[in-house]
């Protein structure tokens, strides 16, 4: 069985199922969903960030939500979620204005990891929507090391940690500055990827130096990433040629790159692709990577060679619209 939930302005999305049977609900439709984490050691727990109302936990799969957070968060603004790949009770949020949360009590408490917002570039950062703030957009724990955390400030920096959030490192050689997603896999040690406004990023030395390989690239305003399950080798991006094409007049594309290859567009393999597809947000989830636009949910099996829609009857809810976010989780 797998469970999948998606993030819309309107409402989260909840779909559970395989083949042809599906069954999906709609849940938090008052409450702005911007951002999810869910993990396979705890499939039954969802984590839903939403703009202006806080934080909300689901402990049964989605179909009940309880807030979470009060008195602990100083923002109902929850940007970005995670959870650690060490520990299902490890979790992560980051707020606008920019901050960083942590709890190890699966979300009953939390506690603000201190600092980012003295790092020297702080006062350069800025949301060109709402340029008299910032906020923090993705959050990704080494799987490697538990204690090593790579951050996405939206935008300004890419800030690392290697105590867990006790201290603060930013901009290193090569990062980009409007970090959108972040991506690891336990299988390659230090490989870091990057979905950036500002371009492509990888690392090969757990975030100290970074590459931009662009050849290929022709739409460079990149939103999700995700390295191939079983071929971490080989990357999917999502991309735009800009933040009005990738959110609002929706012309948007996906790429794919095998390390030392230039970027190869997808076209023509069953996902809607350029014009009226908004970026697309991507998610594994066993040896699949899943992919969420305005036009529903796609899956592929095959790295990114093909792609099929699944056959969800809350198409609907995703006309019109970017998805926030997207986390699959496969168990029982």
């Amino acid at each position: 069985m797998t469970r999948i939930y998606a993030a819309l302005r309107d409402g989260l999305v909840t779909t559970e199922g395989g083949g042809e049977d599906w069954t999906t609900e709609r849940r938090l439709t008052d409450r702005k969903p911007e951002c999810l984490a869910a993990s396979p050691d705890r499939t039954d727990r969802v984590l839903v960030g939403t703009f202006g109302s806080g934080l909300y936990r689901s402990s049964d799969g989605g179909n009940s939500f309880e807030r979470v957070g009060e008195g602990d968060l100083d923002s109902d603004r929850i940007t970005s979620a995670t959870v650690s790949p060490h520990d299902p009770d490890e979790l992560w949020v980051g707020t606008e204005p920019s901050a960083v949360y942590r709890s190890t009590d699966g979300g009953d408490s939390w506690e603000e990891r201190e600092g980012i917002t003295d790092l020297p570039s702080e006062p350069e950062w800025y949301f060109p929507p709402r340029p008299d703030t910032h906020h923090v957009r993705w959050i990704e724990v080494d799987p490697s090391d538990r204690d090593r955390l790579y951050v996405g400030i939206e935008l300004g920096a890419l800030i690392l940690s290697d105590d867990a959030g006790k201290t603060w490192r930013e901009r290193p050689p090569g990062s980009r500055l409007d970090n959108h997603s972040l991506a690891t896999h336990s299988a390659v040690p230090d490989r870091v990827w990057s979905a950036a406004g500002d371009g492509y990023a990888e690392s090969h030395d757990g975030g100290e130096t970074w590459d931009q390989p662009q050849e290929g690239l022709d739409h460079r305003y990149c939103w999700s990433v995700v390295p191939v399950p079983g071929n971490p080798e080989t990357t999917l991006l999502s991309s735009a040629s800009g933040a009005n094409a990738a959110h609002r007049v929706g012309e948007s594309y996906l790429y794919r790159k095998h390390d030392g290859e230039p970027w190869e567009r997808l076209d023509d393999r069953g996902i809607p692709t350029g014009q009226g597809t908004y970026r697309a947000v991507l998610a594994a989830a066993g040896e699949s990577v899943y992919a969420a636009t305005n036009h529903g949910i796609h899956r592929s099996e095959d790295g990114g060679d093909s792609w099929e829609p699944l056959p969800l009857d809350a198409r609907e809810a995703f006309e019109a619209q970017a998805v926030r976010g997207l986390a699959v989780v496969e168990g029982q």
